[in-house]
């Protein structure tokens, strides 16, 4: 029998994992929920049902069809009120005579009489109607039963029965009172069904004619993006512009306003229709409403181009399929066809394709070009394209001045005579001073036609391009001569005046390319001065101006409206050099990008043609000089000489080293790399003889060197 101990002491040692006890941790269920309040459930309810789509499409398709139904109504009712009346000549009167035309007003006008004429000889017969309606009716009664009795007289004498002679009489009879009791029967439910037939034959009209608000619309027709254009919806979308007077002259027009518009044709990837505009309304106001009238037609409005052709009182709307502008067009035929060839005076460059999707060909023949736009849109791409074309025409030479200097031009290299590449102010010293030898060449030819009248002249195109560089140069000659500006000291904005003034007559043509046009870095007299102008997107109306002229832009061309990043090579074109629509005074053409793979390949073959010309580059070569021993020459037996005043003797000593980029700092590290550095006297920086020489000996002595990059 085992014993149970009891200890009557309680444990001091700490209770084991085995031992411990189990605790129990008891956690209070969280707090209900406050409930919601049974108003605010009912309203959420009631907003969720009221805006859910199925509710909206419900009450769409209710006003929907009981518009349908009244408008119908009212259509059917005016139909019965025209065909009584003559509200429709009237109308139609009005029409014309709002578009100006007095003959067809005329017309109408005698129309409108003759109806008046024959309405009357009708309701004057209405007089002696009821006496000819009543004779009428006896007669034809009397013959009617005549000719009965006659058929029972026959019937009678075949039959032998007397009582036959009335028997088609009474067959009548019978027949007549059959009908009436068929219309006895049919009447009633007639009455009954005949309003709904009534009400079907309205919604009908109603919906063929889609006579309701576009909200009201099914969400297939509602949301139709790129409809086909028909008439009715150009006159719609002229109509809802809002110009009040071209509105209610649309309202006047017995024809709903579709003797504005011309046929409309298709064009390209898009259709075109003149729009001649009633009297009181100005051409100005529909063009300053482009992006409105796009989104009434349903397109956006790079879609939608409004020009200003020769009839008076015309504008001419060419309207794009919807998303077309947006697909690239084919590559070039220069790099497609490697059998072309160029002709500097009778050959076309084929730059691209103009909205109707012809191709776009420039002549280039005795015409100077300004191709201009923001930065990055294209601009040196269309340059170079043409500059390709023409390169193979083994007659015509180059003279190209890249002042972007990233190598766009380098496939040139063995086509141009002279080739600078780079943005630096030296770089535009030497584009500037290419231009004036341009001018001497100009000025040679003349001087040898003159002598000669028969002398014919190679062809030689001098392109800059980013000119703005070369206007906007800060850098002053040792004539005193700014390279830049737009004076008549400037020496770049001078030999460009004299190539345009002439440069043509000998065949000596200036291009240039240029960004973000103004009046500092493409001044006026420059670019009026060229023959073709071609502008991509720019920021401003005034800016197209600039680039193309006030007759370009008041005649419709927009490349302000253009689309930054999305049109690309997209250029506004101002020239006689390429074919325009009559009565246009621009043409927007969408040009082929020539990548620089495929145009060094085609610049391949324009080497090819030329049986290897040698290209002058012209690349700035760095003079290898001491600076610090410069620096001693310059300061001289001066013991101290102020840094400005050090600085300025080393730029005369050696301009091409000591330029713009030599500076206080840089003359401070110069001297600080051996050990010295200028000092202040006077408040004043100074470099000292002593500190110079010292630096000298230090680096002498360190066998270390010096020299100026």
């Amino acid at each position: 029998m085992s014993e149970n101990v009891v200890h009557l002491h309680k444990p001091t040692d700490p209770p084991t994992a085995d031992t411990a006890p189990t605790v129990l941790t008891v956690v209070p269920d969280a707090p209900p929920a406050r409930p919601v309040p049974l108003w605010v459930r009912s309203g959420r309810a009631v907003k969720t049902a009221a805006t859910h789509e199925t509710t909206r499409a419900t009450v769409r398709a209710a006003a929907r069809h009981g518009l349908y139904t009244f408008n119908g109504g009212r259509i059917v009712a005016r139909r019965a009120w025209d065909g009584r009346t003559g509200s429709r000549y009237e109308r139609m009167i009005r029409a014309a005579e709002a578009a100006g035309n007095l003959e067809a007003a005329e017309e109408w006008e005698e129309r409108l009489q003759r109806f008046r004429a024959a309405r009357h000889h009708r309701r004057m017969d209405l007089l002696h109607s009821p006496v000819d309606a009543a004779k009428g009716v006896a007669v034809g009664a009397g013959m009617s039963i005549g000719a009965l009795v006659a058929l029972g007289v026959v019937m009678a004498i075949s039959t032998g029965h007397v009582g036959d002679v009335i028997t088609p009489l009474s067959a009548t009879v019978d027949f007549i009172a059959l009908l009436i009791r068929i219309v006895q029967v049919v009447w009633g439910p007639a009455l009954t069904i005949g309003p709904f037939l009534a009400l079907l034959a309205l919604w009908s009209v109603g919906r063929k004619q889609q006579a309701v608000p576009a909200w009201a619309l099914p969400a297939n027709v509602r949301s139709s993006e790129g409809e086909p254009i028909t008439p009715s919806i150009v006159v719609k979308a002229l109509r809802d512009l809002g110009i009040s007077p071209l509105k209610t002259a649309i309202k006047e027009m017995g024809d709903a306003g579709a003797s504005m518009l011309g046929p409309i044709r298709i064009a390209g990837c898009g259709v075109e229709v003149d729009v001649t505009l009633p009297s009181g309304v100005a051409t100005d106001e529909v063009q300053k409403r482009r992006r409105k009238l796009a989104e009434n037609l349903t397109r956006h409005e790079h879609e939608v181009f409004i020009t200003i052709p020769e009839a008076a009182r015309t504008v001419r709307l060419w309207i794009a399929d919807s998303g077309a502008l947006d697909e690239a067009i084919g590559p070039s035929p220069l790099v497609t066809d490697e059998t072309m060839t160029a002709d500097y005076k009778k050959g076309k460059a084929p730059w691209g394709q103009d909205l109707r999707g012809d191709a776009a060909e420039l002549s280039v023949y005795q015409r100077h070009l300004l191709v201009t736009g923001l930065s990055n849109q294209g601009k040196t791409a269309a340059l170079r394209a043409l500059a390709l074309w023409l390169a193979l025409d083994r007659t015509v030479q180059f003279w190209i001045a890249d002042l972007k200097g990233i190598g766009d031009w380098a496939m040139f290299d063995g086509i141009a005579q002279i080739l600078i590449e780079g943005p630096s102010d030296d770089h535009v010293i030497q584009a500037t001073e290419m231009v004036e030898d341009a001018v001497e060449e100009m000025n040679r030819r003349i001087e040898e036609r003159r002598q000669d009248p028969t002398v014919m002249f190679e062809p030689l195109i001098v392109v800059v391009d980013e000119a703005q560089l070369a206007f906007m140069c800060p850098v002053v000659g040792e004539d005193k001569r700014p390279y830049g500006g737009a004076k008549a000291t400037s020496r770049y904005f001078m030999a460009v005046r004299k190539l345009h003034n002439q440069g043509r007559a000998v065949d000596v043509l200036m291009w240039q390319g240029t960004q973000d046009p103004t009046d500092q870095n493409l001044p006026k007299l420059v670019r009026e001065g060229a023959h073709t102008r071609a502008s991509l997107v720019v920021g401003t109306e005034s800016q197209s101006r600039m680039a193309l002229g006030d007759k370009a832009v008041n005649g419709g061309a927009a490349p302000h409206l253009l689309r930054q990043g999305l049109d690309k090579g997209t250029l506004v074109v101002a020239s006689d050099g390429i074919t325009i629509p009559a009565g246009q005074a621009s043409i927007t053409v969408r040009t082929h990008f020539i990548d620089d793979e495929p145009a060094a390949e085609i610049a391949e073959r324009a080497k090819m043609l030329r049986d290897g010309a040698t290209t002058l580059r012209v690349v700035e070569q760095a003079e290898e000089r001491d600076a610090l021993a410069d620096v001693a020459a310059v300061v001289g037996d001066a013991a101290r000489l102020r840094t400005n005043e050090v600085l300025k003797r080393l730029h005369a000593l050696a301009p091409k080293v000591y330029g713009d980029q030599w500076t206080n700092d840089r003359l401070k590290s110069l001297l600080e790399e051996h050990g010295e550095e200028p000092k202040k006297s006077h408040g004043v920086m100074v470099v000292h003889r002593d500190h110079v020489l010292r630096a000298l000996a230090n680096r002498d002595g360190d066998g270390s060197a010096s020299a100026a990059e």
